[in-house]
């Protein structure tokens, strides 16, 4: 399939689930499910499943960091952005965002990264905060996503393939393993793991979003998640999980039950997960 193909409507299922962990004493991470056109916007629940006919969606992740509760605001306020900026965006999406949806969502991050700095410059207790933003927008047939930080983006794809990260963890250490320096298990132990090298607010001047399309179709499923939930968990571990809850018997929602799964084993971060499912 190409990007100026007109593809079928599909269901979208998802579930989302947040936890502050067994440590922290706060949660600092947020999720957000969306619905909207060029005229309303919805959001939605942690819970649901829509087709994707008439509208487009959004789901993203988001990990504050600030002192005191400038951690909490930073990752809602990125996500409150969302729900500004990309409606406006709406109509490029009937011409299938083929050659910009890079200029979109480059400039979507540009202004969030921009709204966070005005509120760290202008209020004491904002100061320093900071954000990281994974980003999914599904349009009939494709979804583009944008991403700064170490929050990840995976996608697991029906037909064959094993589990693939489509975003680039943002530290050095994620440099590192990309390029074949550090195996899995050296990378979650490495004492550098958690330091970003960027990140939305802070003292970053620019940002320079990664940015990427996938087409998708019945039977691929794509998990946001913020770096608490690979904390507990490897990613043979996520695909494992990934490939055998939705005929699971149980009746917790899929993110519930990944979430307990990580926080279970692990549990020393704020732990998230948005699992997107194309049916």
């Amino acid at each position: 399939m190409n990007a100026t193909e007109s593809p079928a409507p599909s269901r979208l299922r998802w579930s989302g689930r947040t936890d502050r962990g067994r440590v922290r004493p706060n949660n600092e991470d947020s999720f957000l499910a969306l619905q909207f056109d060029a005229r309303e916007l919805h959001r939605l629940g942690s819970i649901g499943d829509a087709e994707t006919r008439s509208h487009d969606f959004a789901f993203a992740v988001s990990d504050g960091m600030g002192g005191a509760s400038a951690g909490e605001f930073a990752s809602r306020l990125a996500l409150e952005q969302i729900t500004t900026l990309l409606p406006r965006a709406f109509q490029q999406t009937a011409a299938g965002l083929s050659s910009g949806f890079s200029d979109v969502l480059g400039e979507l991050f540009v202004k969030i990264h921009g709204a966070m700095r005005y509120w760290a410059g202008s209020y004491e207790e904002c100061s320093g905060m900071e954000a990281t933003l994974s980003l999914c927008w599904f349009t009939p047939g494709w979804v583009y996503f944008g991403h700064v930080g170490d929050s990840r983006i995976y996608y697991l794809p029906a037909r064959g393939g094993g589990l693939r990260q489509l975003s680039h963890d943002d530290t050095y250490v994620g440099w590192l393993f990309r390029n074949g320096q550090l195996n899995e298990r050296e990378a979650r132990t490495h004492p550098r793991r958690s330091v970003l090298q960027k990140a939305l607010g802070g003292g970053n001047q620019f940002v320079d979003p990664q940015v990427g399309a996938v087409g998708y179709e019945p039977g691929d499923t794509f998990l946001l998640c913020t770096d608490g939930l690979v904390g507990g968990l490897f990613d043979a571990q996520i695909e494992e999980f990934l490939r055998d809850s939705a005929s699971s018997p149980e009746p917790l929602p899929e993110a519930t039950r990944l979430v307990n799964l990580s926080v279970g084993n692990d549990g020393r971060d704020n732990t998230t997960a948005l699992i997107i499912r194309v049916v």
